[in-house]
C-alpha cells in the first residue's frame, strides 16, 4: 500500500511539473523554433499565431500572454523566416500560403504528441488568423476552440472600407498619396501609403518606407495569397467553438467585417468580444481584459 502510494505522489508530482522551455523542432523540413511555457504540465495547451507575416511575438510574450501560464501551457512559435526560426535556418522554397497551414498543422500535431494531448486552444492574431481558420475548418477535432484576434475574414473588402474611409475624411496630403492605391493593392508603395494613413487615422505610427520595402521582398507574395481569402464564401461553417477578439477601432482588419462575419458564421458555439477603443492591436493595447476572457470566459465554457 505505501509503494502504491509512493507511486500515486509520484506521478502526480510529474503531471504537475512547471515548464519553462525553448524547442527546436523539424516542421515542415526546417527547423523551427517555440518557446513553451506553464506552472502546471497537466493542463491544457494554448498555441499563438503570431501576425505579420513575420511579426514575432516572442518579445510581447509575457506581455500578452503571462497570466496564462497558471491554466495552460503557453505555446509561442516563430514562423517560417521570422525571428529565431529565420536565425536557425531560411526557408529552402520559395514561401506559399498552402506550406504556412501545413507547418502549422504539422506543429499542432506534434504538440499534441508532445505532451500527451488530444486537442488543444489556438490563437490566431492578424495574419495568423487565416492560418487559425484554416485548421479550425480542416481539422476542428484538434481543437477545443479557436481564438481569432484581430482576424483577416475578407480582406480586399475591408481595405475598400478603410481606403473610401480615409479618401472620404483625411487631408489633401492624404488624398494625394492615396490616389494611385488599389485593391488588391498591386505594390509595396500601394500597401504602404494605405497602412500608414489607416495606422494615423487610428493614433498610431506606421513603419518606416524603407521598412516596408524589405518586409515586402520577403512577404508581399504570400500575404497577397492570404488576402485573396473570402472566409464569407470559403468557410460559412466551422465545427469547433469559435472567439472572436475584435478592436472596435480597427480599420486594418475592419470590425464591420468582422462581426458581420461572426453573425453569419455557423459554430457549435461562438461569441464575439468587443474592445471598444481599440484598433488592431488587441492584445498588446489591453494585455489584461484580453487574457481575463481566455481565462474567465473561454476557458470554463470549453474544458469540459
Amino acid at each position: 500500500m505505501k509503494y502504491l502510494l509512493f507511486l500515486l505522489f509520484c506521478n502526480q508530482a510529474f503531471a504537475q511539473q512547471k515548464i519553462d522551455t525553448s524547442i527546436v523542432l523539424s516542421i515542415g523540413g526546417i527547423k523551427q523554433y517555440i518557446q513553451v511555457k506553464g506552472n502546471n504540465s497537466s493542463k491544457p495547451l494554448i498555441l499563438f499565431l503570431h501576425g505579420g507575416p513575420g511579426g514575432s511575438l516572442m518579445q510581447n510574450a509575457n506581455k500578452i500572454s503571462g497570466k496564462l501560464v497558471d491554466e495552460f501551457i503557453v505555446v509561442h512559435w516563430d514562423q517560417r523566416e521570422t525571428g529565431k526560426t529565420k536565425q536557425l535556418n531560411s526557408s529552402p522554397t520559395p514561401l506559399t500560403l498552402k506550406m504556412f497551414y501545413e507547418d502549422t498543422h504539422d506543429l499542432i500535431d506534434s504538440l499534441l504528441k508532445r505532451y500527451h494531448q488530444p486537442k488543444l486552444y489556438l490563437v490566431g492574431y492578424s495574419w495568423g488568423s487565416g492560418l487559425g481558420f484554416y485548421i479550425a475548418d480542416n481539422y476542428p477535432y484538434l481543437l477545443h476552440a479557436y481564438l481569432a484576434v484581430s482576424p483577416v475574414i475578407n480582406q480586399q473588402r475591408s481595405d475598400s472600407i478603410s481606403l473610401q474611409m480615409l479618401r472620404d475624411s483625411m487631408g489633401k496630403k492624404a488624398r494625394a498619396e492615396l490616389a494611385d492605391v488599389k485593391i488588391p493593392f498591386e505594390n509595396a508603395d500601394q500597401l504602404y501609403y494605405h497602412r500608414k494613413w489607416v495606422y494615423k487615422h487610428e493614433g498610431q505610427k506606421f513603419v518606416s518606407k524603407s521598412f516596408l520595402k524589405n518586409w515586402a521582398a520577403t512577404w508581399f507574395d504570400v500575404w497577397s495569397q492570404s488576402n485573396q481569402v473570402n472566409l464569407f464564401k470559403s468557410t460559412p461553417v466551422i465545427h469547433c467553438p469559435v472567439y472572436f477578439f475584435a478592436g472596435q477601432k480597427d480599420y486594418n482588419t475592419n470590425y464591420s467585417v468582422t462581426n458581420e462575419y461572426f453573425t453569419q458564421l455557423a459554430t457549435p458555439q461562438k461569441e464575439l468580444f468587443t474592445f471598444p477603443f481599440l484598433g488592431h492591436s488587441v492584445p498588446e493595447g489591453n494585455p489584461e481584459r484580453f487574457q481575463e476572457l481566455i481565462l474567465k470566459k473561454v476557458l470554463p465554457q470549453t474544458m469540459k
